[in-house]
């Protein structure tokens, strides 16, 4: 079951918002107080938090400040302020929607779930990555090792990161030349490739004799594991 807190003070939208979410084996706990609801995030653990941004004694913003301060939960904006600048501001401190009242609460079912599917894949990746050697980091052009990152020309860079990303893989050579911008039949012929390889595992193993990651299997290509 989705287990949701609501800091909504207007109780008659809560019941119904409630009742409605319910059906869809969503559990939602309405608090009206803000400082009650931050309160019972430390002792409860919640799936999802849906904020309204008009509450009693503490701006809703400031609540959103705080809760992405001090927890790692998804949040929903549910407020009737059509102000861009308060969509902006949330979003910006965090927050992962902004639904503006009045809506139907079928919209708002399907954004808990499409968030909580975003979210919990974003977790599994980096409980993946925990227990990862190496992580690639196409963004910024990165790869580590054990957390350090490593010196890799562009060419290093674009043959290792094709090999993490086909983890456990057979890789062709020719898969290796289709999928690159920098190498091209002109390596192949000359053999650079293998010269590219070879310095890749200087960088990456601790013996170069008996390769931990990196495989050559004869007649295929090269094989990625760690």
């Amino acid at each position: 079951m989705i287990k949701i807190a609501m800091i909504e003070d207007d109780l008659e939208l809560a019941s119904v918002l409630c009742q409605y979410l319910k059906q869809f084996n969503i559990e939602v706990t309405n608090y009206e107080e803000p400082y009650l609801a931050l309160s019972a995030l430390k002792i409860n653990k919640y799936d999802l938090i849906i904020l309204d941004l008009t509450l009693p004694g503490m701006d809703g913003l400031d609540v959103c400040k705080a809760i992405v301060k001090d927890f790692d939960i998804p949040i929903i904006i549910s407020s009737a302020r059509s102000d861009i600048t308060d969509k902006v501001t949330a979003l910006k401190m965090g927050a992962d929607d902004y639904l503006p009242k009045p809506y139907d609460p079928r919209e708002l079912e399907v954004r808990i779930k499409t968030i909580l599917r975003r979210f919990n894949h974003s977790n599994s990746q980096e409980e993946d990555n925990k227990n990862k050697i190496f992580i690639l980091n196409e963004e910024k052009k990165e790869i580590t090792k054990n957390g350090k990152y490593l010196k890799l020309t562009a060419a290093e860079f674009e043959v290792l990161s094709l090999l993490i990303k086909r983890e456990g893989f057979v890789i062709s050579r020719e898969d290796i030349f289709e999928n690159s911008d920098i190498l091209n039949q002109d390596y192949e012929s000359s053999g650079s490739l293998a010269v590219i390889i070879n310095r890749i595992r200087h960088k990456i193993e601790d013996n170069l004799k008996e390769p931990q990651f990196l495989h050559t299997i004869r007649g295929m290509g090269y094989k990625f594991i760690q």
